[in-house]
């Protein structure tokens, strides 16, 4: 889509989407089915808008920086998309009020208590519609395509046609090998999150310190993902040594969390303190790797254009989740098989990424060129 339509055009219909998908979900309807149905219709949209935001950061960073600059940028484009995310983890259990009755005085069949948790998420719909509609604005007002000068050389340089670059990433071994050290351990953890207070559950933590320490994952991955992509800017050729550095520390936090939700096996302390660090670590490291792997990928098949690299990855990505989430649907009444997938993800991501034989293709480009 970048590669055909330019970035404006393609970040104008994307935020257009959201703006539909956010709105169809605010439409005051009394009919319940009808209501269901916009819902699902806007959800629908704002899901098919989610692959460009994802995919935007390497195509921007490659349009609109210099090569020293390209790995910050990637990793600011696509790590403050998450701060959504984060807050998001705050926004439920501190605007939406508990339906089990933790967070309200008022018992669960109180109609006066229904109408109030309807009312509040209904406030939650509007300001995210109004949000994207502000965003869709600016975007309309100005969000050029390219700089009057293009920053490098591979920035003006011509890219495979479609059918080339999947015959490209689909025969590239070493693509392939990192495709699913990323998609497999980010899935996992992108499935596991999304429950992350139905785990926590059974060790006695609420829906509110799940929240907090969802937020705190993220938003430190997204301090750690700029500082990792600031130094691999300073110094080039150490994506692959990042990578291990990050993809290590998340094999041993994941391990570490599991073993202590098997407390009455392992006897490790099972505490409010070791559940928020093994957690806000895990999320720290693997959120981190993400513009870092993002890097590596253009770097591996270039010329293959950006969106279609890291839409391919993206998809994969969500395959993953999506498998895991649907085993989650026959095996939800105990959760130590999915803590396991967690450290078993990493793990197999770490062993691919020592595997991997790393290739600066598009730095070597604008080096040796611009020389």
């Amino acid at each position: 889509c970048f590669f055909i339509l330019g970035l404006r055009v393609t970040v104008l219909l994307t935020s257009s989407l959201m703006v539909l998908g956010a709105g169809l979900r605010c439409v005051p309807v009394s009919d319940l089915e009808i209501r269901k149905k916009l819902i699902h219709g806007g959800q629908l949209l704002n899901g098919l808008a989610g692959p460009t935001v994802m995919n935007a950061a390497p195509f921007l960073s490659t349009t609109w920086f210099s090569p020293d600059e390209r790995a910050t940028a990637t990793a600011i484009a696509s790590l403050l998309s998450y701060l959504g995310a984060a807050g998001a983890f705050l926004v439920g259990p501190l605007v939406v009020p508990s339906p089990n009755g933790t967070s309200s005085h008022l018992p669960l069949a109180s109609p006066s208590n229904t109408e109030h948790i309807k009312d509040r998420i209904e406030a939650v719909l509007y300001a995210e519609f109004g949000m994207v509609a502000l965003i869709f604005s600016a975007a309309l007002a100005y969000f050029p395509s390219r700089p009057p000068f293009p920053p490098s050389v591979a920035a003006a340089s011509q890219r495979l046609s479609y059918r080339r670059s999947f015959c490209r990433l689909l025969s590239n071994f070493r693509f392939l090998m990192i495709a699913l050290a990323y998609a497999i351990p980010l899935g996992v953890f992108s499935g596991w999150s999304g429950v992350l207070d139905l785990i926590l559950t059974p060790v006695h933590v609420s829906q509110v310190d799940a929240g907090w320490i969802g937020f705190w994952s993220i938003v430190g991955g997204c301090v750690v993902g700029i500082a990792m992509a600031r130094f691999a800017d300073f110094i080039r050729g150490m994506l692959k040594f990042i990578l291990l550095l990050l993809l290590s520390g998340a094999t041993l936090a994941s391990t570490w969390f599991t073993l202590t939700c098997l407390s009455s096996v392992t006897h490790l302390p099972l505490t409010t303190a070791t559940l928020y660090t093994s957690c806000i670590l895990l999320g720290i490291f693997l959120n981190s790797s993400v513009p870092i792997f993002f890097e590596l990928f253009v770097e591996t098949v270039y010329p293959v254009p950006e969106g279609i690299t890291c839409g391919v990855v993206t998809f994969l990505s969500n395959i993953f989740m999506g498998v895991l989430l649907f085993f989650l649907t026959f095996y939800h009444t105990e959760f130590s098989w999915f803590n396991w997938c967690l450290p078993g993800s990493c793990l197999l991501s770490l062993l691919l990424i020592l595997c991997f034989r790393e290739s600066y293709d598009r730095l070597y480009l604008d080096v040796v060129v611009s020389v």
